[in-house]
């Protein structure tokens, strides 16, 4: 039987102060992983929406992240508190929009994306898979 992967979460307030310590989690406890930049910006782009779409970002809101790590995959989940009727979708928003291309850059980023939950909770969760090509030139330096 294989090991269980390694799964970190942490659940932060609702402000919009704490997707720049999101960001900072994400980043040390990835810290050397070839993914690390892109998980950091999913992780901001997921809380984003959790806050500005969700009961997360009301008053005692909070969102919650949890990331998954091995080898070969990043698992980046992020958790809503609910209170929307919407499901998140790809925009394609006037280019002089300066919202609505969030989950548009984490589907380009990420090798999946799925959504899970309903009006009471959302989890969005993305994939971000090591290619031999990065495992390699992540060695060489």
């Amino acid at each position: 039987m294989e090991d269980a992967m390694p799964t970190h979460g942490r659940t932060f307030p609702g402000v919009p102060q704490e997707l720049s310590t999101a960001r900072r989690w994400t980043r040390a406890t990835l810290d050397g992983h070839p993914h690390t930049d892109d998980a950091a910006l999913i992780v901001t782009e997921l809380g984003t929406n959790a806050l500005a779409h969700t009961a997360s970002g009301d008053g005692a809101g909070t969102f919650h992240v949890a990331l998954t790590v091995s080898e070969r995959t990043i698992t980046i989940a992020v958790t809503d508190s609910g209170d929307t009727k919407t499901t998140p979708e790809v925009q394609e928003p006037p280019l002089n929009s300066t919202h609505g291309r969030g989950l548009a850059l984490v589907t380009a980023v990420a090798d999946s994306v799925t959504v899970q939950g309903d009006d009471s909770g959302r989890t969005v969760t993305a994939e971000l898979r090591v290619h031999a090509g990065i495992e390699e030139s992540a060695q060489c330096v």
